[in-house]
């Protein structure tokens, strides 16, 4: 009970980060509406620099320009569509958090799959190679039972005296049971 203070500053300092946005107070429009729009599209524009982070989401000074281009855009009456095709014309397909489905985008589209369905097939043939090793296997590994005269000869090493002359202690090397070591 005594650290559920710590707790909750701790849960509400976690949430607060999961909240915290890039853009500086300079940069935001006055405009509500092309403020919103700025933000949606910021939200599906990749940072260069970050890779894994949209441009709303990093503090990159890269980022940062981006942010301000997107908002003169809008500003000087281009629509979203518009925005994102003059982005996109500078800095390329990767800028975009969802690249579209084209020729030169069909590695980043294709590669999981391509890598799941190699992981199976890889699999696939571990397993064959296997069952072909058994199916395979020399003769000796498939045995076959005694023939008569071999169980003879088992039952006569089994039965010879051990070592020490001792058979109840399973042919132990070392002294008997009475302590004395063997001559």
């Amino acid at each position: 009970m005594k650290h559920l203070p710590i707790f909750l500053l701790s849960a509400l300092f976690l949430f607060q980060a999961g909240t915290a946005r890039a853009v500086m107070p300079g940069e935001v429009l006055k405009d509500p509406v092309l403020e919103h729009r700025a933000r949606e599209i910021s939200k599906g524009l990749r940072c260069l620099v970050c890779q894994n982070q949209s441009i709303d989401d990093s503090d990159a000074p890269l980022a940062k320009d981006l942010r301000v281009i997107v908002r003169e855009r809008l500003t000087s009456g281009d629509s979203d569509d518009q925005v994102i095709s003059f982005v996109v014309s500078r800095y390329g397909d990767f800028v975009l958090l969802k690249p579209p489905f084209k020729g030169a985008t069909l590695v980043l589209w294709g590669g999981p799959i391509l890598f799941v369905l190699l992981g199976i097939l890889g699999m696939v043939f571990h397993y064959r190679r296997g069952q072909l090793r058994a199916a395979t296997a020399p003769a000796t590994a498939k045995r076959k039972p005694l023939s008569p005269e071999e169980q003879e000869r088992l039952a006569a090493l089994l039965a010879a005296p051990t070592i020490n002359g001792d058979e109840a202690d399973g042919g132990a090397i070392g002294p008997k049971k009475g302590g004395k070591k063997n001559a």
